[in-house]
């Protein structure tokens, strides 16, 4: 007799206790989403959970300073160009000026 779903249920419950197995969950913006698929593009990768698995435990094997550069938060670089610090300066100027003539 074939089992139920509860009991199809219950069995892969236990099967995944007895392996340690815990459900992570993760919510990505899309530009994240996008770099996972070309990821997994490039690799001939099909399962998301198969590609984060792998880059877990390839980065693991990196060790503290090999996979440090995977963990650095990309910085914008600021760049003022010219004609924007001048208008900077001018409004501070102009700022300045009207403080100076309340107080």
């Amino acid at each position: 007799m074939a089992a139920n779903n509860q009991q199809r249920s219950a069995k892969r419950n236990a099967s995944r206790a007895a392996k340690g197995v815990e459900e992570l969950r993760l919510l990505t913006m899309a530009g994240t989403r996008a770099a996972l698929a070309d990821l997994m593009a490039w690799h001939g990768i099909e399962q998301q959970g198969e590609a984060m698995t792998l880059m877990i435990h390839n980065m693991h094997a990196l060790g503290p300073e090999g996979s440090t550069s995977a963990f650095t938060v990309p910085r914008h670089k600021v760049e003022i160009s010219e004609n924007v610090a001048r208008a900077l300066m001018a409004q501070g100027e102009r700022q300045a000026t009207r403080m100076d003539a309340e107080g």
